[in-house]
């Protein structure tokens, strides 16, 4: 007689599903820095403003628009803006890419309240993370100003506010949009 396994489809309730982490698990403990930081940060404001950054990174499209922007209004380098562009949306894909390799799902535990959609159930990076760290380093090449400290942080936390990333995820996406960045902003110095 063949054993059933019973089936789940995530509508069911939390109960029913796969057990939450342990605490005492990696990712356990991971639950418990985002369950900390989401209660320290999660203010009727904050949540609004983080829900404008995420409306605002969603694949990339805010800062898709401003690097297009840069190209209209600086005119002796609108050829950069545009690689610049595209490296966002370049390193926006790589993201997605690393996602699926690693499938690794976003936080659902009692103690994490989750604030807005996602488009997908995949967690690692955080493809905002990546996109607004490589339009803050190609960006600031382009102005003169480093907007990383300015752009980055708000994202990252916003992320953890909202509860649909974990520490990890957003920590991986600004290294690889930081990388990203690097390589195509070290390219176009060269020219």
């Amino acid at each position: 007689m063949l054993e059933q396994v019973p089936v789940t489809t995530g509508t069911e309730p939390r109960s029913e599903r796969q057990a939450p982490p342990d605490p005492a698990t990696p990712a356990g403990g991971e639950v418990a820095v985002l369950s900390k930081a989401q209660a320290f940060l999660k203010k009727p404001g904050a949540v609004k403003a983080a829900r404008g950054l995420s409306h605002f990174g969603e694949h990339a499209i805010g800062w898709f628009a401003i690097g297009l922007v840069g190209a209209a209004v600086d005119q002796d380098r609108r050829k950069d803006w545009l690689v610049a562009s595209a490296g966002v949306v370049g390193a926006h894909a790589v993201s997605i890419a690393v996602k699926r390799v690693v499938r690794r799902p976003r936080p659902d535990h009692p103690s994490v309240e989750v604030l807005v959609g996602t488009p997908s159930k995949l967690s690692f990076p955080s493809s905002h993370a990546t996109s607004t760290t490589a339009a803050a380093v190609l960006y600031s090449g382009l102005t003169g100003r480093n907007l990383v400290p300015a752009l980055v942080p708000p994202m990252l936390a916003s992320r953890l506010v909202l509860g649909v990333h974990y520490p990890t995820d957003v920590l991986a996406g600004a290294a690889l949009g930081g990388l990203v960045g690097g390589l195509i902003r070290r390219k176009l110095k060269r020219r």
